[in-house]
């Protein structure tokens, strides 16, 4: 469990993917999204933006605690 106060997105149906500009053509499918994640404040306002290669893996800690230091 994570124990976090704020929700969390999943880009099932790939709206979030194409607002945010960040679609690719991968292994011939088009519309696969950018390893990437994005911290979105109360009002809606991007507070953070990061953008991974392919084969690297998000350091959950650093995004965690950017997320917590919105307080």
């Amino acid at each position: 469990m994570l124990d976090l106060e704020f929700p969390l997105l999943s880009d099932w149906n790939g709206e979030a993917t194409e607002g945010f500009g960040i679609g690719h053509e991968y292994r011939g499918m088009k519309g696969v999204s950018r390893r990437s994640a994005f911290l979105v404040d109360g009002g809606g306002v991007i507070r953070g933006a990061w953008e991974y290669g392919s084969a690297e893996v998000p350091d959950m800690d650093d995004l965690l605690a950017a997320a917590r230091a919105l307080g």
